[in-house]
């Protein structure tokens, strides 16, 4: 099963990237074993449904990286590593590295985890109760949810080798 789990609040402008792509993915036909689910804020509910997970999960969230408003990336968390000093969680607010460390000192993490992020053009507290997405967030909704097909497609696709075993594979 694939989890795509999105994260965002739609009243902090850009930062609600991830709740408009759930939207958008809501919409569209994907494999039955595909399942998308706005998780907003809720840092709790993403944790206990990563330690349910234990296939892919692809996190899709505005993600302030240093590029050009609009850019999406396709990230691969470093989950190995999530030392032991975690902080208390947080009930109001997301922070998806503080739910991977969190879900990994209880013991579990989905058996990949990828990150679909958008580089924000309006984002932090300042824009407090501004909603919608800035024009370049907007117009990278589309190239996120090909990203996101894209790392589907790659993670069903099946090749049998000579004994007739399943193998699945995506690029990395």
């Amino acid at each position: 099963m694939i989890l795509i789990a999105c994260i965002g609040n739609i009243f902090l402008g850009d930062d609600g990237f991830g709740v408009e792509v759930a939207r958008q993915l809501s919409v569209r036909t994907l494999p039955a074993d595909v399942v998308v689910k706005d998780f907003g804020i809720r840092g709790f509910d993403l944790v206990y449904a990563l330690l349910d997970h234990d296939g892919l999960a692809i996190l899709v969230d505005a993600c302030p990286r240093g590029g050009a408003p609009g850019s999406v990336y396709l990230v691969e968390p470093d989950t190995v590593d999530c030392g032991d000093s975690i902080g208390l969680p947080e009930t109001h607010s997301m922070n998806p590295m503080r739910v991977l460390h969190l879900v990994r000192s209880m013991g579990g993490l989905a058996k990949r985890i990828l990150v679909v992020g958008c580089e924000p053009l309006d984002f932090g507290p300042e824009n407090e109760g501004r909603m919608g997405l800035s024009d370049p967030v907007q117009a990278a909704v589309s190239e996120a949810i090909r990203m996101i097909e894209r790392v589907i497609l790659e993670h069903t696709k099946r090749r049998q080798d000579v004994h007739g075993v399943e193998h699945t594979y995506l690029e990395r």
